[in-house]
């Protein structure tokens, strides 16, 4: 590879790679991350075992694309493009991870073979920007929208839902989850808000074993002497140090010329200490949860009045918490009128497994509820947890854009029928491009098949044939028989805002890696 360093324009140490050598250097980089993720696609997609070289070295078992790629370290430019389209799918529909790195790498792989013919970049763009439009005005008029009847937007929602979590490792009991994860969905009543939905991880049972429950469940114990069960509750949320009722040695330097001094400096923090306890006191509560610890003597204080205190909740824990008691998080307690209290109805202990937990009950946010995932280990909790996010983030992307269109590689064999059709009817090199475009897109369910263990060929062939002799086929993928099948039978429903974004997101990356000519490495900088 020819690297040329022009002396008195870029620094020593920095050089550039120009036209061809950059074009093929983004290319071999994008193309490699898609093939690094491409056998995790499809519901017999594999995981990745992912093991951290720090300190610990903690693995990660998964096959979500936006985890595997944000977990590894990539020194070439064009694959984290890929990167970051995938992080931003992740973020804004939760699914779909995978198949826009896919997508995005066929279509440069496609294009690679476009250039080698002396085909201009710019041709190719045009090319792919107008199969690209050619293609959403097609999912926009095959996709379906149910909301006006609950009962079937509900079964649409259950279809997505099962799809979902078909491809992860929630599909042996995807008919609980899907409904674990519908009801929560349908209790935010269009709101949106993940937030009132907290999830908890327990080992032990099977993943079977989990459920969803109305309230709020934190993962903490009930102090020491304490109520155990209050009604009405009224409650402080707080993030403020309760643990300054001792001397900390620590970076502190004390001297003193008797142990009597010592006592009256401890005796001295005590009583900052209560009177500190007796202002939260007075904000009329009757239970107290604070982020960080409650030593000893605070601890009693609050247990002579009959005050339930929680110490080191957890952050996020405490946020949502605060969000659906409708309370804010306090520091300072000097004027009660500006404290703004929580409140529920009931406030107990609960036993979960082998643990303790507080269950608050009759909250002020009436959508909330806790998902409590069982599992045999950790591993398989932390998996099943980024899973049933993926279903919850969908759904919601589905109650804010209600149209469904069938899945199993149904929606890339219609694109690629109408992109074929336009390309036949384009005349110039552009067309070339559309087609390639096609072949891209009916790449995704090839490699469903092959990840299936499919003959992708024959099914291809047959999905191919199926959708040209009838506009209106339903034909799919159907994995679980290893031949075509109709979609709506086998309820593969997709949601159209992933698919939507999908399509934009890999066209907008292939096009952007495309246009690069040149690449320009700063030289590191040095140390002084």
């Amino acid at each position: 590879m020819a690297m040329s360093q022009q002396s008195g324009i870029l620094g020593q140490g920095a050089y550039e790679e120009r036209g061809e050598n950059a074009r093929l250097a983004s290319f071999v980089g994008a193309v490699a991350i898609a093939d690094l993720v491409k056998s995790t696609l499809g519901p017999k997609g594999m995981d990745k075992i992912l093991q951290s070289m720090s300190q610990g070295q903690n693995v990660t078992i998964t096959n979500d694309g936006a985890t595997i790629l944000k977990s590894i370290y990539i020194d070439n430019p064009a694959a984290k493009v890929l990167v970051d389209i995938s992080k931003v799918q992740d973020d804004e529909v939760g699914d779909g991870t995978t198949s826009v790195v896919v997508l995005a790498g066929e279509l440069l792989r496609e294009a690679e073979q476009l250039v080698a013919q002396k085909i201009h970049p710019m041709t190719i763009i045009a090319g792919y920007r107008e199969a690209s439009d050619c293609a959403r005005k097609v999912l926009e008029t095959v996709a379906m929208d149910n909301r006006a009847d609950e009962a079937a937007f509900r079964n649409d929602l259950l279809n997505i839902a099962r799809t979902t979590l078909s491809s992860k490792i929630l599909t042996v009991d995807k008919d609980h989850f899907a409904l674990l994860a519908v009801d929560a969905i349908m209790r935010l009543k269009g709101s949106g808000n993940l937030e009132a939905i907290h999830i908890i991880k327990k080992t032990g049972g099977t993943l079977r074993e989990s459920f969803l429950d109305e309230g709020f469940i934190l993962d903490k114990k009930i102090g020491v002497g304490q109520p155990k069960r209050i009604e009405n509750a009224r409650i402080l949320v707080a993030n403020t140090a309760m643990d300054t009722d001792k001397i900390k040695i620590y970076g502190a330097r004390v001297r003193v010329d008797s142990m009597s001094k010592v006592a009256e400096i401890e005796e001295a923090e005590k009583t900052k200490m209560k009177e500190k306890v007796n202002q939260i006191i007075g904000h009329d509560i009757t239970c107290f949860i604070n982020r960080q610890l409650i030593y000893n003597f605070p601890e009693e204080i609050f247990a002579d009045a009959g005050i339930m205190a929680i110490e080191h909740a957890d952050f996020e824990g405490i946020e949502n918490l605060a969000l659906v008691l409708g309370g804010e998080i306090t520091s300072t307690f000097d004027d009660p009128k500006n404290v703004k209290l929580g409140s529920c109805k009931l406030i107990e202990e609960i036993m979960i497994g082998e643990d303790r937990l507080i269950h608050f009950s009759g909250v002020q946010l009436g959508e909330a509820c806790t998902i409590v995932l069982r599992g045999a280990s950790t591993h398989i909790l932390e998996e099943a947890d980024r899973s049933l996010h993926d279903a919850l983030c969908v759904l919601q992307a589905t109650v804010k854009d209600s149209r469904v269109i069938f899945g199993g590689g149904w929606p890339e064999m219609k694109m690629a029928k109408a992109v074929e059709e336009l390309a036949s009817k384009t005349p110039g090199k552009k067309s070339l491009a559309m087609e390639a475009f096609a072949r891209a897109l009916r790449s995704l369910p090839t490699i469903i098949c092959d990840n299936a263990g499919l003959d992708s060929a024959e099914i291809v062939s047959n999905l191919r044939a199926a959708h040209g002799a009838d506009p209106a086929s339903r034909m799919g993928v159907d994995v679980v028989l290893g031949e075509s099948g109709d979609m709506n039978q086998l309820g593969i429903f997709e949601c159209f805002r992933v698919k939507q974004a999908i399509l934009t997101s890999a066209t907008e990356a292939a096009e952007m890696i495309l246009r690069v000519d040149d690449i320009i490495r700063c030289a590191p900088r040095r140390r002084q």
